[in-house]
């Protein structure tokens, strides 16, 4: 199943996405996409309704993030090889674990907004995790058997927030709209390999992030079980995976974002986003 929330910001309604790219709406299934109602088995009941019972929303207009809120943010650090090369920095030993505000989370065409005082605001695309059942000590064996779903993640960073102001990096992370989510969250069985998808962006119609997962240095399974040695994961977690190289950071000069610039994040299946930056007021 394809997932979304559709509607004005705070007005959003939940629904599917038919074979035929129509939206359908949920609403007289399920309030809401957040915590226990993207459970398993809450996932495992909506699987059960006949699609082609439910109203098609003729026009759906803005699509908001695919999870109204998340109890935790997560976020994994230098997880892929290329961009550990590009930033000069020795691979991990173990998964770098960092959380995002939650208030960060945003939809996945709505405008980015640089944060007062920001000079390197900067993009990164990511494939995110969704957690679907409590899961604590779970092995790499069966560590899939814990995830809901899958999307699409822009996890901004300002980096001179992040690296130069001293403190933990969730300063740099956290901005309002620095977490774009969505379009859809994608259930986990149309993922049968999530180490094999491409994730690309594009800025101002240039692509400068092109990968495979495969190039992850921590593997989806691997994190996941990496993590529940530490700490409980819940229903409608996130866990941002990681991403490839060709950040800002990493270029030679460095670019980072000025209002005007426009993002297309997109991975393999999993639909593509699109922001444009803009400053704060």
């Amino acid at each position: 199943m394809k997932l979304l929330r559709y509607g004005p910001q705070g007005q959003e309604k939940p629904g599917m996405l038919d074979d035929t790219g129509a939206v359908r709406d949920l609403s007289a299934h399920v309030t809401d996409f957040a915590g226990e109602t993207v459970s398993l088995d809450a996932l495992a009941k909506l699987r059960s309704i006949d699609v082609d019972s439910l109203p098609v929303v003729s026009e759906p207009g803005r699509i908001g993030a695919c999870l109204a809120s998340v109890p935790n943010f997560y976020c994994i650090g230098l997880n892929y090889a290329k961009h550990a090369e590009e930033t000069g920095m020795d691979k991990p030993a173990e998964p770098i674990l960092f959380n995002k505000a939650t208030s960060a989370l945003s939809g996945p065409n709505d405008a980015v907004i640089i944060p007062r005082g920001s000079e390197k605001s900067d993009w990164e695309v990511e494939l995110g995790v969704v957690i679907g059942k409590e899961a604590l000590y779970v092995s790499e064996e069966d560590a899939l058997d814990y995830v809901a779903g899958y999307c699409v993640v822009n996890d901004m960073s300002e980096r001179s927030f992040q690296i130069e102001r001293g403190g933990q990096w969730v300063k740099g992370k956290s901005a309002p709209t620095f977490g774009p989510t969505g379009p859809w969250l994608v259930t986990a069985d149309e993922v049968p390999n999530p180490q094999d998808l491409r994730v690309s962006l594009k800025l101002n119609g240039t692509t400068v992030q092109d990968e495979s997962t495969d190039d992850m240095i921590f593997s989806v399974v691997q994190i996941i079980s990496h993590m529940s040695q530490f700490m409980k994961l819940k229903p409608g977690d996130i866990i941002a995976t990681g991403t490839p190289a060709g950040v800002g950071m990493g270029m030679k000069p460095q670019r980072f974002l000025k209002p005007g610039d426009v993002m297309e994040v997109s991975i393999e299946g999993l639909g593509t986003q699109r922001q444009e930056a803009v400053a704060a007021e």
